[in-house]
C-alpha cells in the first residue's frame, strides 16, 4: 500500500511531428493524405510502416476535423491520433465509472451544502463544455505570461497556433464569469504532454470551483459588516493583493478553506489531518495547496486561492472578489478506491467496471486487482541531436505507437562523451497490457517501430 501511495503522491498533472496530424473519417484514418484502414492501427507492424510512410511525405498536412469543426494545421500542430481518439469519451459522464462517482459525490455535496435564497443550489455545474479552446482562453485570460513555461509546445496539445485542447478546466473561468455566474463547478477532460508511469496520463479529468462575493455577501455575517469594504489602493503582500482590504482577503481565504475542508471530509470521512501549504499560481494570490494525511502519508489533493482581481475585473465583475480551486478526479479516485494504475480508468474490462456498479454513490469501494500480466522490458539508447531535445516529444512517440501497451518509460542512464561532449540517453520501456499477456514478438515489433520513429521524427542517432 505504501508503494502505491508513493506513486499516487506524484503529480498527475501533464516538438511537432508530422506523424501526428490526423483526421478521422468513418472507417478510415487519413494521415497527411495517406489513407490507412483503421483496423491496421492496432498492428505493431503497421505502426512501423506508418512511421516510415509519413516521414517520407513532405506535402502540407490536412485540416483536423474535430467535434464538427475544422482546424488548419500550422507549425504549432502537435496533436496525435491517440489523443484525438480520447476526445468525446467523457469518462466523468459515464454512469458508474469511478470518475463519474467522484464527480457526483462532489456535486451532491455542493448541491446540499450551499443553497440560494429560494432553496435552490447556489452552484451550477458544467460537465460537457467543449475541450477545444483558444490559446487566449487557456492562457491569456488567466494572466499567464507569454514566456511562462506552461505555454510550451512540449507540454500541451495544440491544434494550431490559436486553438488547443484545454490544459485545465480553468480555461472556462473567464467566460462563465463574463456570462454573469457567481458560483459554479466545471468538470472535464484536460490534455497535457507528460511522462509515462502509473500516475501520469496525457488525458485526465479536473473539477474546478469558483465563487464570487459582493461586499454584502462577504460581510453579511460579520458584526457591523456594513463598515467593511472589499477594495483599497494598497500594496501587495504575501497575504493579499494590492486592491483588496486585509479584512476582505482574510475572510475570503477563511471561506475558501472551510468550504474545501468540508468537501474533503465528505469524501474521505471525518477526523482527517489537513495542512495548508503556500504556493504560486499565475491566476490566484494568495495561493494554497491542501494536503491530507492519508494512511500515514502527506498527499496534495487540490490547489486553490483568491482569484486575481485583474482577471475578475476583465470578465465584468468589477464589484466582486472571489476564490477558485481545482482538483484531479483521477488522483482522488486512486486514493479513495485503491486504484494502482491510471491506465485502468480507460479500461473496458468488465472486471474493472463492474466493481463500481454500486447502489449508492457514497458506498465504500476497495478496488480488487485482477491478474497482473507479466511485463516485458526493453531499453532504447540514442545520441541527442545538437538542437534542443524535448523529452516529452519522445514520450509522445512512445504513447502514439505503444498506447496502453506501455506501462512506464524511465531514463536510466545519461552519458556525455568525454571528447565530443555529445549526450546519450538510455530509457527503459516497460511493456505490460492491462488485459492480456503480450508476446515477445509483438513487443519486439513495436519496439523496433519506436526506434525507427524517434530517429525519423526527433533527429536522434540510434545506439540500437
Amino acid at each position: 500500500m505504501l508503494s502505491e501511495l508513493q506513486h499516487i503522491k506524484d503529480t498527475m498533472m501533464a516538438a511537432p511531428r508530422r506523424l501526428l496530424e490526423i483526421v478521422h473519417c468513418g472507417k478510415v484514418i487519413y494521415l497527411r493524405g495517406i489513407q490507412i484502414k483503421r483496423t491496421l492501427s492496432s498492428s505493431c507492424a503497421s505502426c512501423r510502416s506508418i512511421a516510415s510512410d509519413v516521414a517520407a511525405r513532405t506535402s502540407t498536412a490536412n485540416p483536423v476535423e474535430l467535434l464538427g469543426k475544422s482546424y488548419a494545421p500550422d507549425s504549432y500542430s502537435n496533436v496525435t491520433k491517440k489523443i484525438l481518439s480520447k476526445v468525446g469519451e467523457n469518462l466523468h459522464n459515464q454512469k458508474h465509472h469511478p470518475l463519474w462517482l467522484i464527480k457526483e459525490r462532489v456535486k451532491d455535496h455542493f448541491y446540499k451544502q450551499y443553497l440560494g435564497r429560494f432553496g435552490t443550489p447556489l452552484f451550477s455545474v458544467y460537465d460537457d463544455l467543449c475541450p477545444v479552446v483558444t490559446v487566449e482562453q487557456n492562457f491569456d485570460r488567466l494572466l499567464i505570461p507569454q514566456d511562462h513555461p506552461s505555454r510550451k509546445k512540449g507540454d500541451n496539445y495544440y491544434l494550431n497556433q490559436t486553438h488547443m485542447l484545454r490544459a485545465h478546466t480553468s480555461a472556462h473561468q473567464w467566460d462563465l464569469i463574463h456570462s454573469g455566474l457567481d458560483a459554479f463547478l466545471v468538470v472535464g477532460d484536460v490534455y497535457r504532454r507528460d511522462q509515462i508511469d502509473s500516475t501520469h496520463y496525457p488525458v485526465f479529468h479536473q473539477l474546478e470551483g469558483v465563487r464570487l462575493f459582493s461586499n454584502h455577501e462577504l460581510f453579511s455575517n460579520v458584526h457591523d459588516g456594513e463598515s467593511f469594504c472589499l477594495f483599497e489602493q494598497g500594496h501587495r503582500t504575501p497575504h493579499k493583493q494590492e486592491v483588496h482590504t486585509m479584512e476582505a482577503a482574510k475572510l475570503l481565504e477563511h471561506n475558501l478553506k472551510v468550504t474545501l475542508t468540508k468537501l474533503v471530509a465528505h469524501l474521505f470521512g471525518d477526523g482527517l489531518d489537513i495542512r495548508w501549504v503556500d504556493c504560486f499560481f499565475p491566476f490566484t494570490h494568495p495561493s494554497f495547496e491542501m494536503e491530507i494525511n492519508f494512511q500515514g502519508e502527506w498527499m496534495e489533493v487540490l490547489g486553490c486561492g483568491v482569484m486575481e482581481q485583474q482577471l475578475v475585473n476583465s470578465a465584468g465583475a468589477e464589484n466582486k472578489i472571489g476564490w477558485a480551486f481545482g482538483l484531479g478526479l483521477e488522483r482522488l479516485a486512486m486514493v479513495l478506491y485503491g486504484i494502482p494504475d491510471i491506465r485502468l480508468f480507460w479500461s473496458k474490462d468488465e472486471r474493472f467496471l463492474k466493481q463500481f456498479h454500486v447502489p449508492h454513490m457514497d458506498q465504500k469501494i476497495q478496488f480488487q486487482p485482477f491478474s497482473k500480466y507479466p511485463p516485458l522490458i526493453n531499453d532504447i539508447s540514442f545520441w541527442l541531436p545538437s538542437e534542443k531535445y524535448s523529452e516529452n516529444d519522445f514520450f509522445d512517440i512512445v504513447r502514439n505507437l505503444g498506447g496502453d501497451m506501455v506501462e512506464k518509460v524511465k531514463l536510466i542512464d545519461e552519458f556525455t562523451h568525454p571528447k565530443t561532449k555529445r549526450i546519450s540517453h538510455c530509457y527503459q520501456i516497460t511493456y505490460r497490457h492491462l488485459e492480456k499477456t503480450l508476446t515477445q514478438k509483438e513487443v519486439s515489433s513495436l519496439h523496433q517501430a519506436i526506434q525507427e520513429a524517434v530517429v525519423q521524427e526527433l533527429g536522434v542517432e540510434g545506439r540500437f
